[in-house]
């Protein structure tokens, strides 16, 4: 993490929160303390992580993203490339 008082440490846990809150808590009434518990944990749990689209990672979901990474990943070790960055992208032919 960078310095005390950075604005930037908490922007993802900002931006998540703020989603939450307006995507659920702000509409919601909940009876109890548990049920509110239940409703956020169903909510993360069934659709923010698995379904929600996030400009992170190209307005896919993450479930989508980790489908499309695997298939790259994949495709590069069939065809012999391995590694990643500068000098890295060499095929394994020798």
């Amino acid at each position: 993490m960078s310095r005390r008082g950075d604005c930037w440490d908490n922007a993802v846990a900002e931006s998540f929160f703020g989603t939450l809150k307006a995507e659920l808590v702000h509409r919601t009434e909940f009876a109890t303390r548990e049920a509110a518990t239940t409703a956020i944990a169903e909510y993360i749990e069934g659709f923010y992580n698995p379904r929600r689209r996030h400009s992170s990672l190209g307005y896919v979901s993450p479930v989508v993203f980790e489908v499309q990474h695997a298939t790259a990943a994949r495709l590069l070790h069939d065809h012999g490339v391995h590694g990643i960055g500068a000098g890295s992208n060499k095929r394994s032919e020798q």
